[in-house]
């Protein structure tokens, strides 16, 4: 690894770790009808600009062959949708008998429930150099989903009464994330030379912007009287968090790099961000559609404020790691695929 990317990477971290700071110091900077106006910059024009950016960078036909990998779709969304949130609940069984505060643990679950995000596992597995056409269509496809089955999950493990706007929630997904990616793939078609030529820092762009919705969601949070939280709780479900996901990164990598498993190593970089990133700019809005109304909301949206910057924290960490094991792998099955040549006697 470069010693361009290691200052990318610590530069990342750092400024997760500034903008929560600044966002606990002054929250009422990023919150609704703040100075930023995160209602409009995060809910439309951020996540927007992200798959814009996508769509500019990514190649067509990369694209087109990631629509094929069904097999890679599958092991994705079942992960996600099915087996993370029931691994949760049973997890839960245990730690219910814990004093830890048991509306964080109820936010625990709503992680679970939670459909893969539309910027993080994108952005990260392009930083390793993995399938990132894959990555992308999970993303988005996930996120369809997850408009369904989210709430569907969050209703069944947590129960509430109320009615949520399918419609919207979907119109507004179209509109951030499919329809800037479609433009982004027109415009690349007619710049395609000078993109190649000049190639314009993406991913810093991508890193830029996702900071920006950490940081307002953290003021949102930060500003809120009625949370109440104790230090002993909190320390433990960071633990959980960070646990949780290392262990299903884990997972994942041990299920996609078996023999016969028709997964390349590139896609297993997808698959390990893909599978085990949950969206925070998706998951807070049906927390609230849900939820509307519930006097422990602000509680049961911590664990999901946490895990968002933790897998990107975790992400970045790993990205030297997982890159020199991708970049090996690949290396090693090239030689094994080439003709042996016969020995003379």
């Amino acid at each position: 690894m470069g010693m361009l990317d290691r200052l990318r990477k610590d530069w990342f971290i750092l400024g997760i770790v500034v903008v929560i700071a600044v966002a606990k110091l002054e929250p009422a900077f990023g919150v609704k009808g703040g100075p930023l106006k995160p209602e409009i910059t995060i809910t439309y024009i951020a996540v927007s600009a992200i798959f814009f950016n996508s769509g500019l960078s990514l190649k067509t036909e990369e694209l087109t062959s990631a629509l094929m990998h069904v097999k890679l779709h599958l092991f994705v969304q079942i992960f996600t949708l099915v087996f993370f949130p029931t691994a949760i609940w049973l997890f839960l069984q245990l730690l219910s008998i814990t004093p830890i505060n048991e509306w964080l643990l109820k936010g625990l679950q709503t992680v679970g429930c939670m459909p893969p995000p539309v910027s993080s596992a994108v952005i990260l597995t392009k930083a390793v150099g993995g399938n990132e056409a894959a990555a992308i269509f999970n993303s988005a496809f996930g996120s369809f989903l997850g408009i369904v089955i989210t709430p569907l999950l969050l209703l069944l493990f947590l129960g509430s009464s109320s009615s949520v706007p399918f419609s919207s929630i979907f119109s507004q997904l179209f509109m951030t994330v499919v329809v800037p990616l479609i433009i982004g793939q027109i415009v690349r078609r007619y710049i395609k030379e000078w993109l190649e030529r000049k190639k314009p820092p993406f991913g810093a762009i991508s890193s830029c912007v996702l900071l920006m919705i950490i940081y307002t969601t953290f003021c949102d949070t930060f500003s809120n009287p009625n949370i109440d939280l104790d230090k002993f709780s909190l320390i433990i479900i960071v633990f959980i968090i960070f646990s949780v996901q290392l262990g299903f990164m884990l997972l994942t990598f041990f299920f996609s790099t078996r023999k016969n498993s028709g997964f390349t190593p590139a896609d297993t970089v997808a698959i390990i961000f893909c599978s085990t990133h949950k969206s925070l700019t998706l998951g807070i809005p049906m927390l609230k559609i849900v939820f509307e109304g519930y006097e422990h909301l602000s509680l049961i949206s911590v664990p999901l404020l946490i895990y968002h910057p933790a897998q990107i924290l975790l992400g970045s960490v790993l990205v030297p790691t997982i890159k020199s094991w991708m970049i090996s792998r690949q290396k090693a099955l090239k030689l094994t695929k080439q003709p042996k040549v016969p020995v003379k006697v």
